[in-house]
């Protein structure tokens, strides 16, 4: 019975999210988030940060601190306080005093065979929150994030070095050149921490990224690859393009071309179709996949078909098509 009210309660909120913003809608959602049910008030609060609905922030705020207050049984995974905090964030809360309790909170809930941190997601948004908090000063907020960049939980150590992308700054750039030599049992929250260096240093810091090509795990490596390549900086391809060599004919080669065609280039589009028309067989196989990511463009499909026409080879016309959806 119970679980019904709950599903009336959701579908109601769906619908309200569709019909869109008015003085009852408001209303409505006032109400669900004074819910006691967290996957009602997550859900209103969800709606809220969508609609940009300031008028709702004290309600927010209250829930928010309500589903502390009573404890894990009131919001079993988290699932209220991580909406909550992500409608406060986007709404622009700049008081870090929830955030700030948002960032200490771990809840240890029951999973086969022990207990597992359902908090997570939680901290990881509150850290991301305390860059907009005007009321923390900024070596303060540093202090937090170093924090959250080490703590136990990968997703949060992520998020806290997005933090420090947007803080910008000599400090957040040393910090994280400090992280990634340091190392991170999960090669994402390096692939994260690279990432973030180069949009603070952009070319200056591709030689410090390109470093991690080699001499580390392969997983730290490919995340560099792609890091090298997303930025989307010319210097970024000539490194990946001077790396090659070193990866060709390892499964790493493969790796690199994704990464080369993920920096939407004109150089990197060039050296990608080189190698479909004069590189070894497995190589041109390889190139074509990595360049699969523009199968939208018809202008570079058409480049493709054009350098696999060149080579005369049956079986990588019949694989271009497979790939690219063209005839043979």
């Amino acid at each position: 019975m119970a679980n019904d009210r709950v599903e009336r309660q959701l579908e109601s909120l769906k619908r309200l999210r569709a019909a869109g913003p008015s003085a009852d809608a408001l209303a409505a959602l006032r109400k669900a988030l004074a819910d006691r049910v967290n996957a009602v008030v997550a859900k209103a609060a969800a709606i809220a940060g969508e609609w940009q609905a300031h008028e709702l922030m004290p309600d927010l705020r209250a829930a928010f601190e309500r589903l502390f207050d009573k404890g894990t049984q009131s919001d079993p995974q988290c699932w209220g306080k991580n909406a909550l905090a992500k409608a406060l964030k986007d709404l622009g809360l700049a008081e870090s005093a929830p955030f700030l309790r948002g960032l200490r909170h771990v809840q240890w809930e029951p999973v086969w065979g022990g207990q597992t941190d359902t908090a997570g997601v939680l901290r990881g948004t509150c850290a991301l929150a305390l860059v907009q908090c005007a009321d923390l000063p900024r070596d303060e907020t540093l202090r937090r994030l170093i924090e959250a960049v080490t703590e136990r939980e990968a997703k949060v150590r992520a998020d806290a070095a997005r933090a420090l992308e947007q803080m910008a700054g000599r400090e957040a750039i040393l910090l994280l050149r400090l992280k990634a030599r340091a190392g991170d049992e999960d090669p994402r929250v390096t692939g994260q921490v690279l990432e973030a260096l180069l949009q603070l240093e952009g070319a200056h810091g591709v030689p410090f990224v390109a470093a991690f090509l080699e001499g580390q795990t392969e997983e730290v490596g490919e995340e560099a690859a792609l890091a090298l390549g997303t930025c989307r900086l010319p210097e970024g391809v000539e490194a990946l393009q001077g790396f090659w060599p070193k990866a060709r004919g390892r499964e790493a080669s493969a790796m690199v071309l994704r990464a080369i065609s993920a920096a939407r280039l004109d150089p990197a589009l060039d050296f990608l179709l080189e190698l479909v028309r004069k590189g070894r067989r497995r190589e041109a196989e390889d190139a074509m996949e990595a360049l699969e990511l523009h199968r939208e463009s018809e202008e570079i499909v058409k480049r493709v078909g054009e350098a696999v026409a060149g080579r005369g080879e049956e079986e990588l016309r019949a694989l271009f098509a497979v790939r690219f959806g063209a005839k043979k």
